[in-house]
């Protein structure tokens, strides 16, 4: 690790991402091993080699695979809209277009991001008072890669425009296995906490909260029991946290527990 901005990031074994919203910009070179990152709408896969943004606003999750007998390695770099922000102050750019609805933008791999990857290395161990300003130089320094070698990257970079108001019920109806905070769901419905709870109740006559835990175990046991699969399979692609509370409430809800329904299909 260099910083909370330039991450190094290496595992053994594959692993499930706890994190599902994307909250700033993220830039991500993968090592080796692969990345699969599923949204509401689609699946994308980076592979060893591979460049690509991560769009702030966003729901994913991201499943981490190292390769047979080796280690998953990313180096990653975070573009906060406060750094965005004094960046396009300081240089004067701006987003000028349509910005992709896609929460993954695929970057062509070239030899001056190649370069750039290298030149972070030495700074990985690195302590002391100076690396903070080596770690803004060198995101001020990928800013500028970026735009030179795919100046459409201009129109995700610089758009600071919070979501605006949405449908709510085809948004929740794509995103309910998502395990995020209310707030996050107001946020990205383009409404206050407030206005979200209020409109909630008005078109699916139930408190979210309460929605989402019947949304989602009907889901699970849809899961189970059309397509076979185990609870420990399932329950976080719900958007549980841990298996005991999701038992626990599968059964409240259908009077089985779910390793019961797999029994009868055996």
């Amino acid at each position: 690790m260099v910083s909370q901005n330039i991450l190094y990031s290496c595992y053994v074994t594959r692993n499930l991402s706890n994190e599902q919203f994307i909250p700033e910009h993220i830039f991500l070179y993968q090592l080796s091993g692969s990345l699969t990152i599923n949204d509401a709408n689609r699946e994308y896969k980076v592979a060893t080699g591979e460049f690509c943004l991560a769009k702030r606003n966003h729901l994913a999750r991201y499943v981490k695979e190292p390769p047979v007998g080796g280690e998953y390695k990313t180096i990653s770099v975070s573009l906060s809209q406060v750094f965005l922000r004094e960046f396009s102050q300081q240089f004067g750019y701006t987003s000028e277009g349509a910005v992709t609805q896609d929460a993954i933008v695929k970057i062509e791999s070239n030899e001056s991001l190649e370069k750039y990857i290298s030149s972070l290395t030495p700074y990985f161990d690195s302590k002391g008072f100076e690396q903070e300003e080596i770690v803004l130089l060198k995101t001020k320094e990928l800013v500028f890669l970026l735009i030179k070698l795919a100046p459409e990257l201009k129109n995700i970079l610089f758009d600071f425009k919070d979501p605006g108001k949405i449908d709510l019920e085809a948004f929740m109806n794509r995103n309910f296995k998502f395990n995020i905070s209310m707030e996050r769901f107001s946020y990205m419905s383009g409404r206050s906490l407030t206005t979200f709870k209020r409109d909630f109740e008005k078109t699916f006559k139930s408190p979210p909260g309460r929605w989402l835990l019947q949304r989602r175990l009907k889901e699970a046991y849809y899961l189970i029991h059309k397509k076979g699969k185990k609870a420990s399979e399932v329950y976080l692609e719900v958007g549980f946290e841990d298996i005991s509370h999701f038992s626990r409430s599968f059964k409240k809800m259908f009077g089985i527990v779910p390793s019961k329904i797999r029994e009868t299909l055996e």
